[in-house]
């Protein structure tokens, strides 16, 4: 095929395509909603402390949510699925209000958050085998709170049967510091909202602030 043809043929396949994350099966896929609700007069956002006995993070102060299935027509489908099974609502208790950034941690997860509206507090019932307990956080204080930030690192090490006869002698076979990237805090009375929950609730907080939310 001449290059002029092929350059064609190319630009053709790539015209008007929506890039998407290449490598994206290499991470845990995840979305959650992040739900609004008026508790005493006052628009908040609602958490999660995560169940005691679940597997991973138990314990934790997360947002609902959880992992995108096979069967999920779209992230937007699966933060509704999740979120209305573990706080106990049918779909129509729960109005979707937009698509915020997604996020690509260094610790190997994707997540796409989605703002949401819960008009009756009253119909939260949270499902005990996911949920220990549900609290919310005034929107107002959330403005006018900075979180605490720390540095994490992150490292890589070859694994058994890494082929090192294929790479440079001076490769290192050990640990290999990569980058550090920020962790987020914030704390309200005796619960503390951390890591990429925290880091979520930081950038809807900056989304707030641009929209001039008092």
């Amino acid at each position: 095929m001449a290059t002029s043809d092929f350059c064609d043929k190319l630009h053709g396949k790539l015209a008007g395509r929506a890039p998407k994350l290449q490598n994206e099966a290499d991470y845990f896929s995840s979305a959650v909603v992040l739900p609004l609700v008026k508790q005493q007069g006052e628009l908040s956002l609602l958490f999660e402390v995560r169940s005691a006995q679940l597997a991973w993070q138990p314990g934790e102060i997360c947002f609902p949510g959880g992992r995108i299935e096979a069967g999920d027509a779209n992230p937007r489908t699966a933060a509704m699925r999740e979120t209305s099974e573990e706080l106990g609502l049918t779909p129509n208790d729960l109005v979707m209000l937009g698509d915020l950034d997604y996020m690509v941690s260094p610790i190997g997860v994707i997540i796409y958050p989605f703002v949401g509206y819960i008009a009756d507090f009253e119909r939260i019932k949270p499902s005990s085998d996911e949920v220990a307990e549900v609290f919310t956080v005034p929107l107002k204080y959330l403005l006018t709170t900075e979180p605490l930030v720390a540095s994490m690192e992150v490292a890589t090490q070859p694994l058994d049967g890494f082929p090192f006869e294929r790479m440079p002698a001076t490769y290192p076979r050990g640990w290999r510091r990569r980058a550090t990237y920020p962790v987020l805090f914030y704390n309200y009375g005796d619960y503390t909202i951390w890591g990429l929950t925290a880091r979520l609730l930081y950038n809807f907080v900056e989304l707030c602030r641009e929209m001039k939310v008092e």
